[in-house]
């Protein structure tokens, strides 16, 4: 049973999704209970969940897929080009998204100073070093994931359709265009670590 259970991808998804919830409802039941501090939480887990499958097919793509599709025999190459890589633009684009839009409900969610406070780098009603360094530094990092996420659909999602067919282009426009995609998803690959220095230091060090 459990066998046939995992063997189907979307059925997986759905139980670990119900195992999960019963994991929210029981910290539902915590001494805070249902109230803005929960609700921080698991919008916090959303922003998580969302951002790794965001980030994980970033790295798919630069560690594995960009630097080996050079050495694919050519009569294979249309696998990737026509089924890999589409499904996981698919997914990557989306939770790209579902992670900006979510780590700006989370931020909000604190409070409308503290995501002010944070969207302006500590800026926001005059900058004192003692009290907004950790805006700051939030701060950064919101706008590194925002500049990643304005890239993924107004970059490299246009130019991977164009690249991949998906779009119909000449032989040029689809490798100049397949170029401007890599390129771009390099940058967000460099952006990345900074980001997720920010995202992952910033809560336990400044709350």
């Amino acid at each position: 049973m459990i066998a046939g259970l995992l063997s189907n991808f979307r059925n997986t998804i759905i139980l670990s999704v119900v195992l999960a919830l019963v994991m929210v409802f029981a910290y539902s039941t915590s001494p805070h209970g249902v109230d803005a501090s929960f609700f921080q939480a698991v919008f916090r887990w959303m922003h998580t969940f969302f951002g790794i499958l965001w980030i994980g097919l970033l790295y798919y793509f630069n560690f594995v897929q960009i630097r080996v599709m050079p050495a694919i025999p050519a009569e294979l190459k249309p696998a990737v080009s026509k089924h890999i890589a589409p499904e996981a633009l698919f997914w990557f684009r989306w939770a790209a998204l579902a992670t900006w839009i979510m780590g700006l409900v989370l931020a909000f969610n604190r409070g409308h100073g503290y995501a002010i406070e944070a969207i302006t780098m500590g800026l926001a009603g005059g900058y004192d070093p003692a009290l907004d360094k950790g805006f700051t530094l939030i701060g950064i990092g919101m706008w590194l994931a925002t500049i990643m996420f304005i890239n993924v659909w107004g970059v490299i999602w246009p130019n991977q359709k164009i690249a991949l067919g998906i779009k119909e282009a000449d032989a040029d426009t689809k490798a100049k265009a397949a170029k401007t995609a890599m390129q771009f998803s390099r940058i967000n690959t460099l952006l990345s670590l900074p980001m997720l220095t920010a995202m992952t230091m910033n809560q336990t060090l400044f709350g």
